[in-house]
Parts: structure tokens; sequence; C-alpha cells
């Protein structure tokens, strides 16, 4: 179907649990993955944005705190440590495959605010300009209330595909798309291969897949609402095997895509 044949920016996000073990320890096979298929991305005349979970079950990780944060100064402290492991790992994969990476933190002022919006616009312009791939998060660590967090990294996603004017969003779970009812508990539970009205299935989503992540398909949705809206269409697929975005670059179809007004 050839829906990168004009694409030129793309967001992908990962989600923790595509990201991260059971454990809680981030998974580096897969984290190779992803990055290579990104890197052919790249390679191949497209600009990535990465938006990328994952810093509070680093930082878990990496201090050997020994359980999930509970409390929001937990969060902030684990968000604090991680994240600098997170683009460690990033920044090493990513030159292994000769590419550079910048990373932005971002709070949900950003959007209200015309002169902090502006810089942010430039600065994503000038990296993917330079064909440096940012990689993008929520700034956890200081983030503490509705005026700056965005709830989540779906909903930055579709934010940061809207600030870079992005040609679609593929967004990596860990589930292989949206349901006609939870796959979970239903064994006989359909794959919707594509949504051309949102608001027809919003009733759909269902709580968060694992202990490890936050968003779970009610805010996939309201990250495809903001997309579409804005004329972007964006993907639900499964993280676990990144190289099914292969299948997407050579033209194929996996996981639900969510269509947008200017299809």
């Amino acid at each position: 179907m050839g829906y990168f044949r004009d694409s030129q920016r793309i967001v992908v996000k990962v989600g923790t649990s595509t990201l991260t073990h059971n454990t809680g320890h981030l998974n580096l096979r897969r984290i190779e993955k992803i990055v290579k298929v990104l890197s052919d991305m790249q390679n191949s005349g497209i600009r990535v944005v990465l938006v990328s979970s994952g810093a509070v079950s680093s930082g878990v990780a990496k201090a050997g705190f020994g359980r999930i944060p509970s409390t929001p100064e937990e969060k902030q402290a684990m968000a604090a440590i991680g994240q600098s492991e997170l683009m460690k790992i990033y920044d090493r994969f990513f030159s292994d495959f000769g590419h550079t990476v910048g990373q932005i933190l971002m709070t949900k002022d950003v959007l209200t605010n015309p002169d902090r919006r502006s810089a942010a616009e430039n600065t994503f312009n000038r990296l993917l300009e330079m064909r440096c791939i940012p990689i993008v998060n929520e700034n956890d660590s200081v983030s503490t209330d509705e005026l700056t967090k965005f709830g989540g990294n779906d909903i930055l996603s579709a934010h940061v595909a809207r600030l870079c004017r992005a040609d679609v969003v593929l967004n990596l779970s860990d589930v292989d798309g949206l349901y006609d009812s939870d796959p979970r508990t239903n064994s006989d539970a359909k794959l919707i291969s594509r949504v051309d009205n949102i608001d027809e299935i919003m009733s759909l989503a269902g709580g968060a897949g694992t202990d490890r992540g936050t968003g779970g398909m009610i805010a996939k949705l309201q990250a495809a609402k903001l997309c579409v809206e804005a004329g972007i269409p964006m993907f639900i697929l499964n993280g676990h095997d990144p190289e099914i975005l292969y299948t997407l670059l050579d033209g194929g179809h996996v996981g639900t895509y969510f269509s947008a007004k200017r299809d």
C-alpha cells in the first residue's frame, strides 16, 4: 500500500514494555534491533524522531532499587538516574550504525508557551536537517502536574509529530494492534487492521498492558486522535520484533493503521 512512499519524517514511539525484560532491566538485544531498523530508515532518506520510554525502569535497575517506585519523588529520582543510562546505550548503538543522536526532554508547557514552542520546533528542524536523530522523552524528573506532564509518551509522541510536521507515527507496543475485544482475556479477539473513524472505536480500549508500562490502549487511541486530527496517520504495532517495520517500508501492512484526513 506504500505508506512510506512519500514520507520524509517519521516519529517512532517505543514503550517501556518493548525496551525492558520482565525483570525491569533493559532488553539490549531488542534495543539494538530497533536501532538497526531506524538506522536503515535514516539511511534510506527518511528523517527519524524517536520518542522513547524506559527512563524510570532503567533507573530502578541501575540503582538496584528493587521495586516499582510508589511515590512521585521516587519516580522522579529513578528517571533522573535512568535517563542518562538510556541515552548512553542509544548513543552507543546508533554510533555503531553511523548515526548521531541528540536528547530532547520535554514538558507540556512547551506547547502553550509560544517562545518555548518555537524554540522546540527550531531545535527539531535543525537536528533533522543535520541528519541527527532526536531522542525524546517526557522530562519526568521535573514534571509534576497537569501543566507540565503529558501523561505518558503515547500522548507526547503525538505532540512531537505535530511539532515536527511528521508524515506518520509508528507506535510500538506490546500488542499487535487494536482488537475488537481484549486479546488477553478473549482468544477470539480480532485485530482491526484499519481505523477510519477514531471516535467510533474509543470504547474498545483497555488498561495498561504490563506493570512496567503506563499508557495502555486508551492513551494510544488518544494519541491517534491527536495525530489524525492534524492530518498525520498512525500505526500501532508490536515492538517485540522491530523488523516488522521493514514490512511497512516495503509497502506491506502490519498492525492497526489509523488513517488521517489527508488520506
